[in-house]
């Protein structure tokens, strides 16, 4: 059995993603590791290439600022790393720049694995979610976040990244992805837990990247302004319907960042 992965990360410092650490939890499971990395102006590329494994293969692109609907350069960037695979991986796991795998499931994920090889029937496997908000000690399990994603999939050139790379559906035109609605894969749960870091930055930079992300979705910059006006001291933690005190453990490998971090919540609902 052969297992590649992939990412894709632009500015990961500047956004204080916690990257590294994402590509470095995968590692132990996947045979080959494929980094799509954007034209960055912090010290993201040189970054991943000081992790030194032979595992890992960057990609380098460079985003179209034009293309600012539907947060499609998304899904583009992710089916830039599914068409940098190897051919012959048999499983493809997908881990977004803000997310990090528990070595306390990496057993569940490889036999899940190669327990369904051979059933082609299986598409991928979904992943359990759980969303840290405003620090490592809370997280929100309420709709409002996915709970649930799809993290691996089968090697099928069918099989591409789906709108703003949230998820995956087979499409009988790959290459004209965007125009297709495409069908839902047939996956299998599996007990495995994405750690989820997307909301857990300073005020200021959760901000800056609000502000990343909507330029991909809206068609100009009028909306900014607004933004300003509501948000003068940056991200507001307290816009949240109810969040859960966690009680486990986080990845080893973030707790370098566990131990340098604060947290920015301000006011808590349990």
């Amino acid at each position: 059995m052969k297992v590649s992965a992939f990412t894709y990360v632009r500015n990961g410092f500047n956004f204080d993603y916690p990257f590294l650490q994402s590509i470095q939890s995968v590692l132990p499971v996947v045979d080959e590791f494929i980094v799509v990395v954007g034209d960055s102006f912090d010290e993201t590329r040189d970054s991943i290439l000081a992790l030194n494994d032979v595992k890992i293969k960057i990609v380098d692109t460079v985003w179209d600022e034009q293309m600012r609907a539907g947060g499609y350069i998304f899904a583009q960037q992710a089916n830039i790393g599914l068409d940098n695979v190897s051919k012959d991986a048999d499983w493809v796991f997908h881990i977004q720049a803000d997310e990090v795998i528990h070595e306390k499931d990496y057993p569940t994920i490889t036999k899940a694995m190669k327990d369904n090889l051979a059933d082609k029937s299986v598409d991928g496997f979904l992943f359990n979610f759980l969303n840290f908000f405003g620090d490592y000690r809370h997280y929100a399990p309420s709709r409002r976040y996915h709970q649930k994603e799809i993290r691996v999939v089968r090697n099928n050139p069918n099989i591409r990244s789906y709108r703003d790379s949230q998820g995956f559906r087979i499409f009988n035109d790959p290459a004209n992805a965007v125009n297709e609605k495409g069908k839902k894969l047939m996956v299998k749960k599996i007990d495995a837990t994405v750690y989820h870091y997307s909301y857990v930055k300073r005020p200021e930079t959760q901000f800056k990247k609000h502000v990343e992300f909507g330029n991909r979705w809206e068609p100009n910059d009028d909306w900014i302004e607004e933004m300003i006006r509501i948000h003068p001291d940056g991200f507001d933690y307290s816009k949240i319907d109810y969040l859960k005190l966690f009680k486990g453990t986080h990845p080893a490998i973030m707790h370098p960042k566990l131990h340098n971090r604060t947290g920015y919540l301000i006011i808590i609902r349990q």
